[in-house]
């Protein structure tokens, strides 16, 4: 395990409307069918803090694909309800480790230093592999030149990249 964790963490990054919570839905499915208790934690990163109705839209899909703990953090507000003024992504972490899940997916949190995998739509949005790091694996919509080496695989590939994923998770964990 990296970073003293005591799960493997994995994060979904992207642009708005990239896929991000369908692909954590495909992930968190895959977990739980390999019988791994799975965590999320999504970052509400449009400002402000969540509403119940996201809140309730995305924690939803998180729940309905398998997770047994999820929640929603913006702007200090975790909904998992919990209030304090900010909630550091590392603080979330060590608060479900009370929980003992096998497995955390991260959707959001750009700048936090997990593993990652980047979601592309476009080539516009190659830029964003400029401003983050930890990355081994991009998804995009489209076939496109990637700036940097690391593998990539297309959005419909999904038994490709489920499967590199996975295989990079359970390195993780050793």
């Amino acid at each position: 395990m990296a970073v003293g964790q005591h799960c493997p963490i994995l994060q979904i990054i992207g642009y708005q409307n990239s896929g991000k919570t369908t692909l954590m839905e495909k992930l968190i499915a895959k977990s739980s069918s390999l019988g791994l208790q799975t965590a999320s934690i999504k970052h509400h990163g449009h400002g402000g803090r969540p509403s119940d109705e996201t809140v309730a839209k995305d924690s939803s899909r998180h729940k309905r694909a398998g997770a047994f703990l999820s929640s929603v953090e913006g702007s200090g507000l975790l909904q998992l309800q919990a209030s304090k003024e900010t909630w550091a992504l590392e603080d979330i972490i060590d608060l479900y480790q009370y929980f003992h899940p096998d497995l955390i997916f991260v959707e959001g949190y750009k700048h936090a230093a997990y593993p990652k995998v980047v979601l592309l739509r476009d080539q516009k949005d190659a830029w964003l592999l400029e401003q983050t790091t930890n990355v081994f694996c991009i998804i995009s919509h489209e076939t496109m030149k990637i700036p940097v080496s690391v593998p990539h695989f297309l959005l419909q590939d999904d038994e490709k990249y489920l499967e590199y994923i996975f295989q990079k998770v359970r390195k993780q964990d050793e």
